[in-house]
């Protein structure tokens, strides 16, 4: 029984180990993430700020956090109507109005050294072509873009880095962004490393009741 008992105590300190490591390998990105409204409701954009041609009255967000994904990406928070956002903008014949909520995110999203300003809407009159990112360019410079064209930074905040990968224990919060890389390694892994460990537990079962019948 003895045995048994070592074999079963070592399948289950195998399996916390594995665990441990899987959640150690997580990560996320940090960066700003680009969202629409519709009515009540954010949807992550499906086209870059650069490409994106909204019209009079519509409503676009930016969330700065570390998230691993899109589904995982948190949304803009505070108020999101374009109303009270752009009361003070009057429409102008030859322009539209696109009302802009920056979230900053939290203390736990900031990098190193940095502590996030506080969320802000601003309503940008534009001209009728315009894309979101001319929106952001003229109510929330200075903006910092990557030699990919990557948003780095708005309104200069973050001062450095720019979609950096984060290990999910280096920040205070669960991970929450532009749809950057999404790592696969660590839910991969755990399986196949539980089918080895459940493998070598049985095996050591079995060689224990082996030597108890003998």
């Amino acid at each position: 029984m003895t045995s048994v008992r070592r074999a079963a105590a070592l399948l289950v300190a195998s399996l916390l180990v594995l665990a441990a490591a899987a959640q150690a390998q997580a990560a996320g990105y940090r960066y700003w993430s680009f969202w629409d409204r519709s009515g009540d409701r954010w949807t992550y954009a499906t086209q870059g700020p650069a490409m994106e041609r909204p019209d009079d009255g519509s409503v676009q967000g930016f969330r700065f956090a570390v998230s691993a994904d899109s589904s995982d990406a948190n949304q803009p928070r505070g108020t999101a109507d374009f109303g009270s956002i752009c009361a003070k903008t009057p429409a102008q014949a030859g322009t539209k109005r696109v009302a802009l909520v920056l979230d900053f995110g939290t203390p736990a999203d900031a990098p190193s050294g940095e502590t996030p300003p506080a969320e802000r809407t601003v309503c940008a009159r534009v001209a009728p072509d315009a894309s979101t990112a001319d929106a952001l360019a003229e109510a929330a410079k200075p903006l910092r873009y990557d030699t990919n064209a990557l948003l780095c930074a708005i309104a200069g905040y973050p001062a450095r880095g720019c979609g950096e990968q984060v290990a999910a224990g280096d920040k205070g919060e669960k991970p929450s962004g532009e749809a950057a890389p999404k790592d696969d390694g660590p839910s991969l892994c755990l399986p196949l490393g539980i089918g080895v460990v459940v493998v070598l537990g049985g095996a050591a079962f079995w060689q224990a009741r082996r030597r108890r019948n003998a």
